[in-house]
């Protein structure tokens, strides 16, 4: 069984991966610029915010993701296809988020017309096969102890445990949002997922955090209980953060 080693050169699918989630940051970035410069709202369904917010946040989960996955024990072939997927998957998702708002429309639960409609449903159907990716590797995280320095096996399951929480929500907001679109609230489905955001967003990205503290705590000298406790420390207090995220989604929802 080929097994993918931490320390490897980079396959030509990790620099696919890399590349890909530098150009959604970027895209991003320059759809901040475009926010300062055109104006208008940042909470709302049709914003600026939201082709910067998805593109910063896919691109940091597509290259956290290619980072993070060599610490899995996996056969490579299996972890080099479900990374092009997940990249190919990220581009359409924030491309379909940055082409609706340029055409001024909500991207999400949109079903006013029928190219909208058709937007709106490559979005959940991009959004299914990133829970299917995403808990495959969580799964892994969990199933053989991941390899790495100190406190990352820790790190990386944390890190997947918290993801699986993103998507829960995730799945969530967009099971209302249709639910209220099909009876015709439609205006009710675009506003209905402000109280599960906070949540998403929090759990999104432990799977970067922490193991980028573990990465740089083995740069330093500390003691290898002194490394473990540090860890288990973050552990509890992102465990912490997201536990006031969901109580706020539980009270607002």
């Amino acid at each position: 069984m080929e097994i993918l080693m931490v320390g490897h050169t980079a396959r030509p699918a990790e620099r696919l991966c890399y590349a890909t989630g530098v150009a959604l940051v970027a895209s991003g970035l320059v759809h901040l610029a475009v926010l300062g410069i055109d104006g208008g709202p940042w909470d709302g369904p049709v914003s600026w915010r939201k082709p910067f917010t998805f593109g910063l946040s896919f691109g940091l989960t597509l290259m956290a993701l290619t980072w993070v996955t060599s610490y899995l024990q996996v056969r490579a072939r299996v972890r080099t296809v479900l990374l092009v997927v997940f990249a190919a998957d990220c581009v359409l998702e924030v491309g379909g988020i940055t082409l609706q708002a340029w055409r001024k429309v909500p991207s999400h639960l949109n079903m006013e017309s029928a190219f909208n409609t058709v937007v709106s449903m490559s979005l959940a159907v991009g959004g299914g096969i990133l829970v299917v990716l995403l808990t495959a590797f969580a799964v892994a995280s969990f199933r053989n102890r991941p390899s790495g320095p100190t406190g990352m096996s820790l790190a990386v399951r944390a890190g997947f445990a918290a993801l699986l929480v993103a998507l829960a929500s995730g799945a969530a907001m967009i099971a209302r949002g249709v639910v209220l679109t099909r009876t015709g609230h439609q205006e009710a489905a675009y506003h209905s997922t402000a109280a599960l955001k906070p949540l998403h967003g929090v759990s999104l990205h432990a799977v970067l955090v922490l193991p980028v503290l573990a990465w740089f705590m083995s740069r330093t000298a500390w003691g290898e209980r002194t490394k473990e406790r540090v860890m288990y420390a973050a552990v509890g207090c992102y465990v912490a953060a997201v536990l006031t995220a969901g109580v706020w989604a539980a009270v607002t929802y």
